[in-house]
């Protein structure tokens, strides 16, 4: 029986889970109860163990179980637990209507405590009771919550103290919100947002006493101070560059419009018909050394009798006559002027005549190579005239009316034909040896737009384009009137380019301006049409809007120099060298304004300056002056 029984008990055990029981350790130092839980060791699957929040008043450590009615409870305590722990963080914002949910609150939790106290007391010796009522009330006495069960309204029979603590707290905030009164405003602020406001009445204007209003000034009324009323003024007319009109075809006179003595006029008129003759160009002695060029150049000064006012608008154009006895100097204006100066007339004012052959700007201006008398003037207004001192006229060399002209040069030495280029990218060759009317070719070219024609001084059948971003070199037997394509392209600039001209004497060299600030000298070989070497130089040359561009031009005296104006403070204008470096720079206390265009006395040192005034300047040698 023996062994059987003990058998029949092991196997009992091995059907029964074994568990720990939680532990709990209690801190006899502070008036709080803490509870920490050991871990369960769970040695078969199904056994399951149940935690849930209780007193400790009636009850000792050593012998707790879990009650019967534990699981059933669970989630009740689990809420009390629940808001136990928020009320211990943060105070939580409760409505008004929580009065009555506290009550219920407080009926449950003392079901659940009921129902503890009834298992629990089954277990407890009345011993520990007593010892677990000593800590409450050592507790309380300390929370200072001895008042709690004078709380009217309250009833904290069967609770602990937290338990006790926490309704009252709950039931002081109530009431609290409630004396607020928030849900009140709340519904009045969204009446008066949902209520819609009414349009603002717009202001009256005041009466006027009398018919007299607010005081005005009688310049505006234009009104006199007696009270009489002013004469409208006259409107001065309204000027469009668009809508002016083109001078009528054929010959013009040339009249001064500065000048009105008739005898003056006719001195000044004979004095550049005597100068008829061409001068023999000093081309025998080649390049000069930069050591003697310099030396001359550093005699060349600037004084008052040396700056003439001419026109009235921009200066776009400017020639020197090759005379060696005189000097003369020709400007092209923006409003269509042509302005002949003579520096050795005395009184200054004296040696200036101004004429108006076209109606829009002179962009170019040569004296006939030929005939040194003869000036021709290309304009905007798409005609192309020589003034004739000789015969006192403007004659028309060529028109077209449906395009505008940009600039124009001498194919050959006597002035016969000449290559003209358009705006719009077309070219014209023109002969002047028709008589009557000049024979016209117009052919096209591969580039958007020309701004500068210049021919070639050795083989004259070759000319150069400057447009937009290139610059072209063209053969004038190849050119045909669908699109001609060009020999040599130079394409070193990234931006509009402002004029492209050959080198005087060998035409070896080409100089181009660019509104990249850079001043490019190409060397090439014009026979088997191959770049050599290209110098840039950084050169300041953003003019902006109210000044002419700047076109660096050749020395005609010196092959390997550049002339060009100059956007630094003092003014001045420049010379280069064909590698980059800087040769001379003119300046003084008369010049003071920018000198856009520039042009040097073919065998004389002498430099005019023009700017966006009217305005030239000019350097010479004290001999010269």
């Amino acid at each position: 029986m023996s062994r059987s029984g003990a058998a029949a008990e092991k196997a009992d055990s091995r059907q029964r889970p074994q568990m720990k029981v939680n532990e709990y350790k209690e801190n006899q130092s502070i008036a709080y109860v803490s509870l920490r839980p050991v871990q369960t060791t769970v040695l078969i699957k199904t056994a399951k163990v149940y935690l849930a929040p209780f007193s400790l008043s009636n009850y000792q450590l050593d012998q707790l179980m879990c009650p019967k009615s534990l699981s059933e409870k669970n989630s009740n305590n689990e809420v009390a637990c629940n808001k136990t722990k928020i009320k211990k963080t943060c105070r939580r914002i409760i409505p008004p209507k929580m009065k009555n949910t506290s009550s219920k609150a407080e009926s449950m939790l003392q079901n659940s405590s009921s129902a503890v106290h009834t298992e629990s007391n089954k277990l407890q010796p009345k011993r520990t009771a007593d010892a677990m009522n000593l800590s409450v009330d050592v507790e309380s006495s300390q929370d200072g919550d001895s008042d709690e069960d004078t709380t009217p309204g309250l009833d904290f029979s069967g609770l602990s103290p937290y338990e006790r603590k926490r309704l009252k707290n709950i039931s002081e905030n109530a009431d609290f919100f409630a004396s607020l009164q928030l849900s009140e405003s709340a519904a009045r602020l969204r009446e008066m947002i949902e209520k819609r406001q009414p349009p603002k009445s717009k202001r009256k204007k005041p009466k006027r006493e009398n018919g007299i209003g607010c005081r005005r000034s009688m310049r505006l009324l234009k009104v006199d101070p007696s009270g009489v009323s002013l004469p409208a003024a006259p409107t001065p007319p309204t000027l469009v560059a668009d809508e002016t009109p083109l001078l009528p075809p054929g010959p013009l006179e040339m009249t001064s419009e500065n000048q009105d003595n008739n005898e003056r006029f006719k001195g000044f008129l004979q004095t550049w018909t005597g100068m008829s003759k061409p001068s023999s160009k000093n081309t025998e002695k080649g390049l000069s050394s930069i050591k003697s060029y310099k030396a001359n150049l550093n005699g060349m000064v600037i004084s008052e009798d040396t700056v003439y006012k001419v026109t009235t608008g921009p200066v776009f154009s400017m020639a020197l006559h090759p005379s060696e006895t005189r000097t003369l100097v020709a400007v092209g204006a923006k409003f269509g002027q042509v302005g002949l100066c003579d520096l050795t007339q005395q009184p200054k004012e004296d040696g200036v005549y101004v004429f108006h052959p076209h109606s829009q700007p002179v962009s170019c201006l040569y004296f006939s190579p030929a005939n040194p008398a003869h000036i021709l003037s290309l304009s905007y207004d798409g005609t192309l005239r020589c003034g004739d001192f000789s015969r006192a006229i403007f004659e028309e060399v060529y028109r077209n009316e449906r395009s505008s002209f940009s600039s124009f040069d001498f194919l050959a030495e006597d002035a016969s034909t000449l290559i003209v280029g358009h705006w719009d990218g077309n070219m014209s060759l023109v002969d002047r040896r028709t008589p009557g009317t000049s024979y016209e070719k117009l052919t096209s070219s591969s580039m958007g737009k020309i701004r500068t024609v210049h021919v070639h001084p050795v083989h004259r059948q070759y000319f150069i384009t400057a447009g937009l971003r290139d610059t072209h070199i063209y053969d004038a037997r190849q050119l045909n009137s669908r699109r001609s394509q060009p020999l040599i392209s130079l394409t070193e600039h990234t931006k509009s380019i402002a004029s492209a001209y050959f080198s005087p004497l060998t035409g070896n060299r080409v100089v181009t301006t660019c509104a990249d600030c850079n001043l490019s000298a190409t060397l090439f070989n014009l026979t088997s049409f191959k770049k050599y070497i290209v110098f840039l130089t950084r050169h300041n040359t953003f003019t902006g809007r109210w000044l002419t561009r700047f076109q660096a031009m050749w020395d005609p005296k010196q092959e390997d120099c550049v002339i060009v104006g100059s956007m630094a403070h003092p003014r001045r204008v420049e010379i280069f060298h064909e590698t980059g470096k800087r040769v001379h720079s003119f300046g003084g206390e008369y010049l003071v304004s920018v000198c856009s265009i520039n042009a040097m006395h073919p065998t004389r040192y002498i430099l005019a300056g023009g700017n966006s005034s009217g305005k030239i300047h000019v350097f010479m040698n004290e001999k010269s002056c």
